[in-house]
């Protein structure tokens, strides 16, 4: 990284970016300038040779075209004073050729501008004009070099009687090419007086994106933010302001459940594409709004925020609250059996207290029933759940919550067709579900007319089946798909844990079983909860 520092400071160049970019455009618009005036000055010089020629070409075919130039031609000998060197001599003067020359046959000059040379051959080959036809080059001759045009002079007859050989001067073509080149070096430093301005605006506003940083620093900071994105135990998500995605971190395709390529492979595509629809997408898309909003994704559950970016993209970070969330909910199972074993230790102390007056009284027969009656009802109630949920997890789950009931006044009983084996796949991920209906259902149920809560539990092949009623309100239909989304609920949240997602884990647990929860209204009113669970059984 710091090899190019090294070299532009040896180069004398400067450090910050934004002078390195306006040096390099000044450069390129130098260069390119340059590189025009240079393609256009090269042909410029053929064309106007080309343009010479042509009109001394011009001007022979009109001076041949002239009847009484040949005729005089034929009629005196080579003489400064015969016709053919006055009309040669006015043709000259009126075009500005540097020469008009008119020759015979044999290559004898009949006109010339210096007339000591009348009557003398010519200096350059007359042969192709003599054969009848018309020449245009570029030549030295007794004048100089000139631009030369040579066409034959025909008699009346059509007979070619001798040429003519007009020049025009070099030396005119070159001032005409000098002449051209000011304007064209005019043209030529506005234009690079325009990319100079063009350039200074572009660099000014890169040095406003850059905040008139160095390349060594830009890198630096590339390659420092890499390593913090894949190396912070957060999830984080960068979004475009077009809703596609910028940048995954490791962290948060870990916890979105992607692909271990997902940096790449999600780069540029829209978000709903990546995640699919649902709460998380539109968490992260802004669509949903608020702080340290809760979602579930697959098993996890995660807190998400979002914050706008100045171009109108978005940075949205996530974090992990799935162990937060377990522990939070053992804590209240753990808070409700320490309220029910509270309630039952006075209940306890009652009992004696009434046992040990009967056997003050001498009531021993009394004492006895006394006795069997009250460990027969707790045996009872272990015994009914043991024979018909064969699984322990679930079995001791449901005592628990019996009790748990029974002190909050809620009768909580199995249905009569309750038949449930003892071979679950993920007996864990049923008691999960079974424990959040339960404690909603009793929840509802407390401080209705009839509190009651019934579960069913049983077995269709590998099918398992589950089904929580309550004697609450229920649920209107119009939000029976509505109570399943993260963070719904009717209860204050409690200090430890936010409310809202038992509901939505009950059925992100279904689903990915490849099963469904479903909510309903009981035959008695209240609530139904239907829990199906493909599979679930060995």
């Amino acid at each position: 990284m710091r090899f190019p520092l090294m070299s532009a400071r040896r180069l004398g160049l400067p450090r910050r970016a934004v002078s390195q970019i306006l040096l390099t455009q000044l450069a390129i618009a130098a260069g390119v300038v340059a590189l025009a005036t240079g393609l256009f000055l090269a042909p410029l010089s053929s064309q106007l040779d080309d343009q010479a020629m042509r009109r001394a070409l011009a001007i022979a075919q009109s001076a041949a075209a002239d009847p009484s130039l040949a005729a005089g031609l034929l009629a005196s000998g080579p003489s400064p004073d015969s016709p053919v060197q006055a009309s040669a001599e006015r043709i000259r003067r009126a075009t500005g050729a540097e020469y008009v020359v008119v020759l015979d046959l044999d290559g004898i000059r009949r006109s010339h501008p210096s007339a000591d040379r009348i009557g003398l051959p010519v200096s350059t080959d007359p042969s192709d004009a003599l054969a009848g036809r018309e020449v245009m080059e570029i030549d030295d001759g007794t004048l100089g070099r000139s631009a030369r045009g040579k066409v034959p002079l025909l008699a009346a007859d059509g007979e070619i009687v001798g040429a003519v050989s007009v020049g025009i001067a070099y030396d005119s073509v070159r001032d005409r090419l000098l002449g051209a080149i000011p304007g064209l070096l005019a043209y030529a430093g506005g234009a690079l007086a325009a990319g100079a301005l063009a350039a200074y605006l572009l660099s000014r506003r890169i040095q406003r994106q850059t905040r008139d940083l160095a390349f060594s620093d830009i890198a630096g900071l590339l390659a420092e933010r890499e390593a913090m994105l894949h190396s912070i135990r957060e999830g984080v998500i960068a979004l475009a302001p077009d809703g596609r995605v910028r940048l995954v971190n490791d962290e948060a395709a870990r916890l979105l459940g992607l692909a271990p390529d997902a940096a790449d492979r999600c780069a540029g595509r829209p978000l709903d594409d990546v995640l699919g629809a649902g709460r998380t997408a539109d968490v992260l898309s802004g669509r949903v709004t608020g702080r340290d909003l809760l979602t579930v994704q697959g098993p996890r559950v995660l807190v998400a925020n979002r914050m706008p970016t100045e171009d109108g993209g978005a940075v949205a970070t996530l974090r992990d609250r799935t162990e937060l969330e377990r522990l939070g909910r053992e804590l209240d199972s753990t808070r409700g059996l320490i309220d029910a074993l509270r309630a039952q230790d006075h209940e306890h102390a009652n009992r004696l207290h009434t046992l040990l007056g009967l056997l003050e009284l001498g009531l021993h027969e009394e004492a006895v029933e006394f006795v069997t009656e009250v460990a027969g009802v707790h045996r009872t109630t272990a015994e009914q759940v043991t024979e018909k949920v064969h699984d322990p997890l679930l079995a001791a789950l449901l005592v628990g919550k019996a009790t748990v009931a029974a002190e909050r006044g809620v009768p909580l009983r199995l249905a009569g067709t309750t038949l449930l084996p003892d071979r679950l796949v993920d007996p864990g991920g049923l008691v999960t579900i079974l424990g959040n209906l339960v404690d909603n259902a009793l929840d509802a149920a407390a401080g209705s007319a009839a509190p009651l809560v019934e579960v069913e539990l049983r077995a269709e092949g590998r099918t398992a089946v589950l089904r929580v009623r309550d004697s609450g309100p229920g649920v209107p239909a119009a939000r029976r798909e509505e109570i399943f989304t993260e963070g719904w609920s009717t209860k204050q949240p409690r200090a430890h844990r936010e409310r809202g997602l038992g509901l939505a884990l009950v059925r992100r647990l279904a689903e990915r079983q490849g099963g469904s929860a479903r909510a309903g209204e009981a035959e008695d009113g209240g609530a139904e909860f239907s829990v199906v669970l493909p599979e679930a059984l060995r």
